[in-house]
């Protein structure tokens, strides 16, 4: 456990520090690669607590993750062109501000994953993994058909959202924020595994029938987990809408529930780190190699095939060896 727990720590430093260099080196676009790279570590984080600690392989969280990049979208975009707030559907002001746009980014995507979660969770297996990837492309075609913000095109936002006391404008201002958010993450996953929650949720993924015996509802424990991955999802993708001024039917395309997936298996399931260390090689992968090939992801799918067939523990998994995840 503790060469885990060095290893995240020297992850988590490394993130850090490049850029850092990068801001005191004045190489802005390296500064936004660190950012992108916590922004979709923290939806991998997300995935993590349903799949690594419940044993949920959703197919659909491109749905959060979209809901929350629609949220700001919705609520900048009005706060920009200063629309009436009854020209949208929902009824909240157009605003600047991050703070009240992650509340909303959260509340939405948790609202969205308890709904969705009361059908899917009454499923299992291949079922359980078709019916979140049939919501994913629901939401996905519904913003296609979205004509007020952007249809098929997607929405532009001018100028980033604010925070207090920062300015958001600022590369390295803004990475500091999704790294904070993305070290909060990584805390509530920390917590949860350990907790009685985390503990029960695990049992229930081993033997149903054992955690019922208990007195414990396996449903309600899948159902919870849903609800904070799909939070935790759905800020991630608020600020990466931010992160690239735009947001489109994309973001809900099962595309991005299969990268978000891929993070976590080049990582490790389970592991605290897992798609940190997953989210860094990918995007440096397609720096890297798109460069070089558009078809780049011929190298990925070999690394993952790798990864799959000998080292099942993920890259971290591999050079821990046989230390237990959740660490």
């Amino acid at each position: 456990m503790m060469r885990e727990r060095h290893l995240n720590l020297i992850l988590l430093a490394g993130l850090l520090a490049i850029p850092v260099w990068a801001w005191i080196t004045d190489e802005p676009f390296t500064i936004t690669l660190a950012t992108r790279v916590a922004i979709l570590a923290l939806a991998g984080v997300g995935l993590n607590i349903a799949l690594g600690l419940g044993g949920l392989v959703s197919l659909g969280h491109a749905a959060f993750f979209g809901i929350g990049g629609y949220a700001m979208g919705i609520l900048a975009s009005h706060a920009q062109n200063y629309d009436p707030i009854f020209t949208t559907p929902f009824l909240f002001e157009g605003t600047k501000s991050m703070p009240v746009i992650w509340l909303t980014a959260i509340v939405m995507g948790g609202i969205a994953a308890l709904l969705i979660g009361l059908i899917s969770l009454r499923t299992s297996g291949v079922y359980f993994i078709m019916i979140t990837l049939a919501f994913g492309q629901m939401f996905y075609f519904f913003s296609i058909s979205w004509p007020a913000y952007g249809g098929e095109d997607g929405l532009s936002i001018w100028v980033r959202n604010g925070f207090p006391g920062l300015n958001t404008l600022d590369p390295i201002q803004f990475f500091a924020l999704c790294f904070v958010l993305l070290l909060l993450a990584l805390g509530l996953h920390w917590t949860l595994a350990r907790s009685g929650f985390g503990l029960a949720l695990n049992a229930a993924r081993q033997s149903e029938a054992r955690v019922e015996a208990a007195g414990l509802t396996p449903f309600r424990l899948r159902l919870v987990a849903f609800v904070i991955s799909g939070m935790v999802t759905a800020l991630a993708g608020a600020l990466f809408a931010d992160l690239n001024r735009f947001v489109s039917p994309t973001m809900f395309a099962w595309q991005m529930s299969g990268e978000i997936m891929v993070f976590i298996i080049l990582g490790g399931v389970a592991r605290l780190c897992g798609p940190v260390a997953g989210a860094a090689l990918f995007i440096t992968l397609e720096h890297w190699l798109g460069g070089v090939s558009d078809y780049w992801h011929v190298f990925l799918g070999a690394l993952l095939l790798l990864v799959v067939l000998f080292a099942r523990g993920g890259l971290i998994g591999a050079l821990v060896k046989k230390e237990p995840a959740h660490d």
